[in-house]
């Protein structure tokens, strides 16, 4: 009688095959069981996305603390976070992320009859050098060119990869030194108990107990500001970022729609904003699935424009350091060039027989621009006040200033003072170049010879906030001769300074026969709508033979831009809904449910094919894991707990059918493990690091964690399952014995290729040819790293698997 349950492969599973397999052909086998490994290895990585977003819930928890406040007679109440940072991402990041390697480890166990198996361990190993060695790798490479991103945290990085490595190497001393192929209680208690040290060691190192620490507390990072800089109205530091944005966004893009405004803002808050480790897997896995995503998508033309904000910030400061703060940007940010004269007037004595007008370029300096220079009559007239010019004018690269000189015609005639213009226009339409401000230069032929005195053009000013700068006129009047100078000062009066502008004093230097000087004073954001508020300006101590006029002192007030602020104030409140709607975690089972059953969790709109396909594919998963608690539901521990639950089942399913796709194509577990199963319970791991590594401005999300994480993976994925193994074998008299001949030597060969990328990122953060930094630097020397690291990992995989087979023999 034909065993219709006794063929090929069919007890090397737990939970399958839940049904007979008898008549299937063995390729027919390996493809479904292939393709069902790559479908679950999909569903586990959507299930972690609960479980990271119910971990966030938990770790993000804050209380409530009460600052004094010196100026108010009420206390100051702050929302402080309960958990550190470093003990977050080592305990329950670290364990999110590592989850199916662990879970695996302990179910293996257990499905074994608490005898040692080969897929767990393997993949733990297996996964610990393709995350050290290809995401590292990988990160590196992909940081944009002229980039690069350094450790910041390097004291916790240190005893990360300290403990790391200890990790590893006391595996082998387990196995081969203290009782070779044998675990006892006492051991694998040990190897349990290192995982708490290295909490209280982090958090220690991070708080500063051991060592020095310059940078801010621990406490401050938690809390999230400096005390100092509590602002006086009680608004989040996320609705600040979103109203000085809009400004920003509705000032020098006047072009866009609001809802164009609206998406921009939102992507560019999200990408600046710092994310953690589990942000960066929640996001991948829900790109790799066509779900909610947690960066908005868009189109072509905005991609473009966002590309060229991001550019314009980068030279903003190098512009403001050179150059004079105008109203409105003429330069667009140093891609066009602006030509302006440096003074909007001069004045000449009629016996000096010519007067000299400087002309300047500023924003884009590498191309050549010629501009049109002519005079215009006013009470001066041409051919018998002065000589009239019309010429082009044309600047060389890099050529910054250029005089011109107009000959002056003196008479012997008494005649008042005089004034004609000089005009500077563009010859033809020149696509990166434009006419400054300062375009027309009034000049005054004078007939005395007075130094003249100082004055503002008039005793009050009113500048609107939307605009950058205010601008503030001082006049040289009833003289013009010689060089004179005049210190100026602010004066807060409802406005103040830092706050409300950029203020201080300064001096004001008149050449011979200059006239008009302008005083640029820096508009500051205040990231609120508030009331009109005012300032005060003031000359004072004019240099010998100068004097003040009548005009001293000028009255600045800022007044509010009623269409402009309700343009930014249309445009924070729909990004602050958008935000919310980008959110990690959900609400409620409605909403978990409309998020699994439709495409980008809703977002049809900027759906693509590809998308569609994803979420296809991914449908069955999405719907089934819905029903796993919301994390607004018990603060995100019912969450974590239905999430745990269904990955223990689906790493019970990946575990039996990598064991039986192994045994079909006559694989060792242990290849299976280090291959198929490392590279599919690292595949979101894989894009959340080159995510994280482009978006971030340290390398610490990226690659900070990694060795975290595998120290983490042996002390909870072989300490646990060892030492419930080791505690019943004890008990009923036996040993828990442990293969170890395969499984040492793959250690040992990632503890050496551990040791050559450690080294890789020291040798690069201390010398110039890799950029003083772990990952980025110049072109070459990125890619030969991490083609370096990408070439060590396939020699761990090829010389792991020749040992396995027994084609390379090696005596440990």
């Amino acid at each position: 009688m034909v065993d219709l349950h006794n063929y090929t492969c069919s007890y090397e599973g737990l939970l399958l095959p839940v049904m007979s397999e008898y008549t299937w052909s063995t390729g027919v086998r390996i493809f479904l069981y292939l393709l069902g490994m790559l479908w679950c290895f999909l569903g586990t990585s959507i299930v972690a996305d609960s479980f990271m977003c119910g971990i966030e819930k938990i770790t993000s928890k804050t209380k409530k603390i009460r600052i004094p406040n010196i100026e108010k007679k009420e206390d100051r109440v702050l929302e402080v976070k309960v958990w550190n940072d470093t003990v977050a991402n080592l305990s329950l990041m670290a364990f999110g992320t590592s989850a199916p390697e662990i879970l695996m480890s302990v179910i293996e166990l257990v499905g074994n009859k608490l005898e040692a198996g080969e897929l767990g361990p393997g993949t733990i190993v297996g996964s610990a050098a393709f995350n050290l060695l290809v995401i590292t790798g990988i990160c590196i490479i992909c940081i944009p060119e002229g980039e690069i991103r350094k450790i910041s945290s390097i004291p916790v990085y240190i005893t990360c990869v300290c403990f790391s490595m200890f990790a590893y190497i006391w595996m082998v001393v387990v196995l081969k030194l203290i009782t070779p192929g044998v675990v006892d209680s006492w051991e694998s208690v040990v190897t349990f108990c290192m995982f708490p040290i290295l909490l209280v060691t982090a958090f220690g190192i991070d708080k500063g107990c051991w060592c020095k620490k310059n940078n801010k507390t621990s406490s401050e990072l938690e809390i999230g500001i400096e005390f100092s800089k509590i602002d006086a109205d009680d608004e989040s530091e996320a609705t600040v970022d979103i109203i000085h944005m809009a400004k920003e966004l509705s000032r020098n893009h006047k072009d866009l729609t609001e809802d164009e405004a609206t998406v921009l803002l939102t992507k560019q808050l999200q990408e600046h904003q710092h994310h953690n480790t589990g942000w960066y897997r929640v996001h991948a896995v829900r790109g790799l699935t066509g779900g909610h995503r947690l960066l908005p998508k868009i189109n072509t033309a905005l991609k473009q424009l966002y590309d060229k904000i991001n550019r314009q910030k980068e030279i903003e400061q190098h512009l403001n350091e050179n150059i004079d703060v105008s109203t409105v940007d003429l330069s667009e940010s140093g891609t066009r060039a602006v030509i302006e004269f440096t003074a909007s007037s001069v004045a000449v004595l009629e016996n000096e027989g010519k007067v000299r007008v400087g002309i300047r370029r500023y924003g884009k300096v590498d191309i050549p621009v010629t501009v049109l220079v002519e005079t215009i009559d006013g009470t001066a007239e041409a051919g018998s006040d002065y000589k009239p010019l019309k010429e082009e004018i044309t600047f060389a690269i890099n050529e910054r200033l250029r005089e011109i000189y107009i000959e002056i015609i003196d008479d012997d005639e008494w005649e008042p003072d005089e004034i004609f213009f000089v005009k500077l226009s563009m010859p033809i339409e020149h696509k990166d170049a434009v006419v400054g401000k300062m375009a027309i230069n009034q000049i005054t032929i004078i007939n005395d010879d007075e130094p003249g005195k100082l004055e503002f053009s008039k005793p009050s000013y009113i500048i609107r906030e939307s605009n950058e700068c205010a601008q503030i006129f001082v006049n040289r009047v009833n003289g013009a001769d010689g060089l004179v100078t005049v210190r100026w000062r602010t004066k807060d009066l409802t406005a103040l300074h830092n706050k409300d502008y950029i203020g201080g004093e300064g001096t004001l230097t008149f050449e011979h026969g200059e006239t008009s000087k302008t005083i640029n004073l820096k508009i500051l954001e205040t990231n609120v709508l508030e009331r009109d508020h005012s300032f005060q300006m003031e000359l004072f101590s004019p240099s010998t033979g100068s004097s003040i006029g009548k005009i001293s002192k000028a009255i600045v007030t800022l007044v509010n831009d009623t269409e402009f602020d309700g343009l930014v104030s249309r445009i924070a409140n729909q990004t602050k809904k958008n935000l919310d709607g980008l959110r990690l975690d959900t609400t409620s089972w409605k909403e978990q449910f409309n998020e699994a059953m439709n495409v980008n969790g809703g977002d049809v709109e900027n759906a693509t094919f590809i998308d569609y396909v994803l979420h296809f594919i991914s449908f069955f998963w999405k719907v089934l894991f819905a029903f796993i608690p919301p994390p607004s539901i018990a603060g995100g521990y019912l969450t974590f707990i239905g999430s745990l639950i269904l990955i223990g089942l689906m790493t019970a399913l990946i575990s039996d059918m990598a064991s039986i796709f192994g045994c079909l194509v006559g694989l060792e577990k242990t290849v299976v493990a280090i291959t198929f199963v490392a590279l599919g319970t690292s595949m979101p791991d894989t894009f959340a690091s080159k995510v994280a590594a482009i978006n971030e401005k340290t390398a610490d999300s990226s690659i900070g964690n990694i060795n975290g994480s595998n120290a983490v993976n042996v002390f909870l994925g072989l300490g646990l399952p060892w030492m419930i193994a080791s505690i019943y074998w004890e008990v009923k008299g036996e040993k828990f014995k442990v293969p170890t001949d395969t499984l040492v030597f793959s250690v040992i060969l990632y503890a050496s290729c551990a040791i050559l990328a450690i080294l890789l990122l020291l040798i690069r953060r201390k010398l110039a040819v890799f950029g003083y930094a772990e990952l980025g630097g110049p072109k070459g020397a990125k890619f030969a790293s991490g083609l370096f690291l990408v070439i060590l990992w396939f020699f761990y995989v090829i010389m792991s698997s020749l040992q396995a087979y027994k084609v390379i023999e090696v005596d440990i």
